[in-house]
């Protein structure tokens, strides 16, 4: 019987210092100040590049994707899900354009304009998120598990972009909108190639 009360006795003075360690750690939580917030150094932004741009972009398309990335290893899994946003833009980069692809006589305007490309292909960050990280008991998350699915959607949407018609799309728009400029300058025949 002894033994039992030297359990019962051990048992509840752990316990008991068990209750005191954290009733003395949230009154001590509170007598101390909280912890200030991170200062952001403002330090100058510096121009590293100015680059002109001659794209005339005439289709944006918008895309959803849901990119799964799963990094299984023989002592455990990593996993990501995520929604991606993207944005690709398609038009004509109008620097290929030389006086030898315009031609105007008489009311006629006849341009040869180079095929249209994708221009910008890019996720919306404010619009793309992760909405599942799991990690394996044995394994730490790789950050680069992130980037990777990031890469993976860009490749996706880009190849997605082309297949739904972007280019036909991006040259259809082109086609209308050089018209209705050329029009609007005073040419009543216009006729626009792609090279």
């Amino acid at each position: 019987m002894k033994p039992n009360l030297v359990l019962v006795a051990v048992v509840a003075l752990g316990l008991a210092i068990l209750g005191f360690g954290v009733a003395g750690g949230l009154f001590l939580g509170r007598l101390l100040p909280a912890p200030a917030p991170p200062t952001i150094a403002a330090t100058p932004a510096i121009i590293t590049q100015i680059q002109a741009l001659s794209q005339w972009v005439t289709v944006k398309y918008v895309f959803e994707k849901v990119v799964q990335l799963d990094d299984v290893k023989w002592y455990g899994q990593n996993r990501l899900l995520m929604v991606a946003h993207g944005v690709v833009k398609a038009g004509v980069d109008l620097q290929r354009v030389t006086a030898a692809d315009v031609t105007a006589h008489a009311g006629k305007l006849t341009l040869s304009l180079p095929k249209p490309q994708l221009l910008d292909v890019y996720l919306d960050e404010k619009r793309t998120e992760v909405i599942e990280r799991s990690t394996g008991i044995l394994r730490e998350f790789d950050q680069q598990l992130e980037q990777d699915a990031r890469r993976q959607a860009v490749d996706q949407i880009r190849l997605a972009a082309r297949a739904a018609g972007i280019l036909k799309d991006a040259e259809e728009r082109t086609r209308l909108q050089m018209s209705a400029l050329a029009q609007a300058a005073g040419y009543g025949e216009v006729t626009i190639q792609f090279r």
